[in-house]
Formats: C-alpha cells, sequence, structure tokens
C-alpha cells in the first residue's frame, strides 16, 4: 500500500505512470498496484486472485497485457460524458459527490490497458460484475470471426423467432433501436453488429463472472427467457471452456 502525493491532483493516467515500475505481477497478463487501501492476504484473494484465475484461458490469451489500480474514490472529470475518453477521471482519497462519482475507468497506454477500480463504498460483488465488464469490453474488440459469426448466428435466430428480452440494459435498448429501424437482420449493418457485439459483451460479463461466483440472474420484462439464455453460455462455454476444476452449469459442478 502507498500512499497517494496530492491525490485530488493525481488523474488515473498519471498515477499509472507514476507507479508503472511498482505493478505486482500475478500472470503473464495482469499485474496490480494499490494505492492508499489497505487490503489483506483475504482481500487480494478475493479481489485479484479468485476473479483471475477463473478467467477461461481462451478468454486470458486475447487480452493484452493489463495493469489494473484499486484506489479509494474515482471522479469523472469536469464535462467528462459516458464513452468519452478524453478526459481521465481522478484519483481520489475522499468520496466525491454522487453525479461526478466513478466506479471503474480504463486508460491505454501503447499495448497496455490500465483499469482503475474504485473500492470504498461498494460490495465486492459489485466490484467483480464491473472487473468482469471491462474484461468483456475487451474481449469485444479481438474476439475471432468464428466466434462473431457464431454468436451472429444465435441472435439472427433468436430476432426471427421473436425471443424478447436481454440480458443487461445496454443491449436492450440497442436491440429495441435495431428491431425499430432493421425488419430483416440477416442484412450485415453496421446497426447489427453494435448490437451483436453488445449482446456479446453483456452475456460474457454474465457467463465470467458465473464461472468465478455464484450469482443469481435477475428476472424481470427486460431479462432474456431462461432457456435461450442457456444456448447463449453453452455457446461460450464451447468458445472458451473454463479453466479445469470450475463449472458454469450444475451438471457440470456434480462432475467435479
Amino acid at each position: 500500500m502507498v500512499a497517494l502525493p496530492d491525490p485530488s491532483k493525481l488523474s488515473v493516467g498519471q498515477l499509472a505512470e507514476r507507479f508503472r515500475s511498482e505493478m505486482i505481477p500475478l500472470s503473464n497478463t495482469f499485474s496490480y498496484f494499490c494505492a492508499s487501501i489497505p487490503l489483506s492476504e483475504e482481500d487480494l484473494k478475493e479481489y485479484l486472485e479468485e476473479p483471475i484465475a477463473s478467467l477461461p484461458p481462451a478468454i486470458s490469451s486475447l487480452l493484452p497485457k493489463v495493469s489494473i489500480l484499486l484506489v479509494p474514490y474515482l471522479e469523472r472529470a469536469d464535462g467528462k460524458e459516458k464513452g468519452d475518453v478524453r478526459k481521465e477521471d481522478f484519483v481520489c482519497t475522499e468520496k466525491p459527490p454522487e453525479n461526478r462519482l466513478s466506479w471503474v475507468t480504463q486508460v491505454r497506454f501503447d499495448n497496455e490497458e490500465v483499469l482503475a477500480f474504485a473500492l470504498k463504498d461498494q460490495d465486492v460483488s459489485e466490484y467483480h460484475y464491473r472487473f468482469y465488464h471491462v474484461l468483456a469490453r475487451l474481449a469485444g474488440d479481438l474476439w475471432s470471426d468464428e466466434a462473431q459469426s457464431r454468436y451472429a448466428s444465435l441472435l439472427r435466430e433468436e430476432v426471427n423467432n421473436g425471443v424478447h428480452g436481454e440480458v443487461d440494459e445496454e443491449s436492450w435498448h440497442m436491440k429495441q433501436a435495431l428491431l425499430r429501424r432493421q425488419t430483416n437482420v440477416r442484412k450485415e449493418t453496421k446497426a447489427f453488429r453494435d448490437y451483436a457485439r453488445q449482446s456479446f459483451i453483456d452475456t460474457l460479463t454474465l457467463y465470467l463472472h458465473g464461472i468465478c461466483c455464484d450469482i443469481d440472474v435477475e428476472t424481470g420484462p427486460r431479462q432474456l427467457q431462461s432457456r435461450y439464455l442457456r444456448k447463449r453460455l453453452s455457446l461460450l462455454h464451447e468458445l472458451f471452456p473454463p479453466p479445469e476444476g470450475y463449472a458454469v452449469f450444475p451438471e457440470h459442478q456434480t462432475r467435479n
């Protein structure tokens, strides 16, 4: 643990540059640095070692070098809108106003991705979700043509059968926007590709989270029906098998 020098003036990128040489390796892909956060061995296991150990090897091999910063709080830069990567979040030790509070941010250095997570006042289950969501976004930039083709075929089958719902809010809204302006999803359009990528990210997040942790899928009017969700997860299980000793489905747990 290192005390931050005047943290109110440090952006995530500045912090990453300053302590780059002090990153502690966890694997060939991942390293980490804790700033002003006392973490026990049990904390490190829960926040870093176990979530990384449960990643499918085929996902880990897709990812670039990833450096993880664990910080107390993150504050959005002035005027930063969702998706605006030009302005970096700031690291702070005191909780910022709710409308400026951020939980995770991402900075790129050449071939390295720096992921900063705010830990204070965040439940570990929420942290796990955000951790896997940002890794799923990285995978969504790098997935193979085969994986894209097979996942897109599954989505087309769903849409053609009038299957309702999605896995998360962002893919739900993109699906509705797609259906409003495109009735024939066999056409390879930008709108469909964008929806397919977001749907993949949201579904992969659930899949990765489910390998690591015992989670429940929330039911609701926008939630994809369980039998279709099962088909998606089965495809991801085929494309990205979990590490040895980890299970996704109940029948796999009985075998291990």
